[in-house]
């Protein structure tokens, strides 16, 4: 039994065609008779000489038996309109295969025999199934499998900037994809869950700016990013965009950024102090993002240095204000970490200055 035409349903279950079962009846033919005038051998002759001579049983033959008034309960049969028609074929069996064959029969000696097949017979439903338009053009398309693939996720400042190996990637840089087979037909850029089309493309390289657009206003949540590239090819008439191959998904840094830092309710006596220092950053904070203020002192001998936890917004912000305690008075670096990403710091790279090489930035000071 062969079921040749699976699926008979389409993707929203509505019947596409009446399901077609093929089925391969066999037979076993038995020959009695007076031994002595070997009828058995005689009817078996002559049932080989005609089966052999009428292989296929023909549509006529279907319909002259369907019209045999002894037969009424074939009268329905559609037989003889099936695409195939039945063909008769001798089976060959070893004696282990009749041996087994003739042992299910109980108490039945064996008998000469014989063993048909005919095939195939159509066995279809009488449900009923739509038909669709007919196509009126064919699209083919043959492309070879070319999967791009990301080597390397680097930045650059500005669009005149150079590519460094070692650069922070940062908000408002431009983001470079290194690899190989990167260009598509159509190309798009998956970064962070965001699907966005690239500034520039080629085979070997792909940028695409860290800005809004073509990302949301509040930008992508610090920490590490996932970027894919996605290519899609133009397919049917009219053309649309159709997905194709897909890169491997590189990870890469996005590190916050301070923009400012104000300090507000500083109070205290001795040599500690407590306050508020309000940051401005970006991209945004999330909610549920894991947030840290880390605070180094400079410009002492013996410096000093401070963690403190900061509750995350409820809403998305580009602000932060953390209260801080027991600080001693002095100025500091600040560093702010979110999902483990760490806020760059400012390094003075003038050669005539005393601080030359060293962190300057940015800083707070509490007085």
């Amino acid at each position: 039994m062969t079921n040749r035409d699976l699926p008979v349903r389409n993707s929203r279950g509505r019947r596409l065609h009446r399901p077609h079962t093929a089925l391969s009846l066999h037979y076993i033919l038995t020959f009695y008779g007076d031994e002595s005038d070997l009828e058995p051998q005689r009817m078996m002759g002559s049932v080989v000489r005609t089966l052999e001579a009428t292989p296929v049983l023909t549509r006529q033959m279907i319909e002259a038996t369907i019209a045999d008034p002894q037969l009424s309960y074939l009268a329905t049969s559609d037989l003889a309109q099936a695409v195939e028609t039945v063909k008769i074929t001798s089976q060959s069996a070893s004696l282990e295969e009749l041996s087994k064959l003739w042992s299910i029969f109980f108490q039945v000696p064996y008998t000469l025999a014989l063993l048909y097949q005919a095939s195939a017979v159509i066995i279809e439903s009488q449900m009923s199934a739509e038909s669709g338009l007919p196509v009126r053009e064919r699209n083919l398309y043959v492309v070879p499998f070319r999967q791009p693939v990301i080597d390397r996720v680097l930045s650059r400042t500005g669009v005149d900037e150079p590519v460094r190996a070692n650069q922070p990637i940062l908000w408002n840089h431009i983001l470079v994809l290194a690899g190989k087979r990167l260009r598509g037909e159509v190309t798009r850029v998956r970064v962070g869950g965001v699907e966005v089309a690239p500034s520039r493309v080629g085979d070997e390289g792909i940028e695409l700016p860290l800005t809004s657009p073509p990302f949301p206003a509040e930008g992508l949540p610090a920490g590490v990013v996932a970027a894919q590239v996605v290519q899609l090819r133009n397919m049917g008439t009219p053309a649309v965009p159709h997905r194709g191959e897909e890169s491997n998904v590189a990870a890469f840094v996005l590190r916050p950024n301070i923009l400012n830092i104000a300090v507000a309710n500083v109070q205290g006596g001795g040599n500690t102090r407590s306050g508020d220092i309000t940051l401005t950053v970006e991209p945004h904070i999330f909610p549920r993002q894991r947030l840290r203020l880390l605070l180094n002192q400079k410009g002492v001998a013996d410096p000093r240095a401070y963690s403190f936890p900061v509750s995350p917004p409820q809403n998305p912000t580009n602000s932060l204000t953390v209260s801080v305690e027991n600080v001693a008075a002095g100025s500091y670096l600040v560093r702010l970490q979110v999902d483990g990403a760490e806020s760059p710091l400012i390094i003075d790279d003038d050669p005539t200055s005393p601080t030359f090489n060293q962190y300057i930035g940015p800083e707070v000071t509490l007085p």
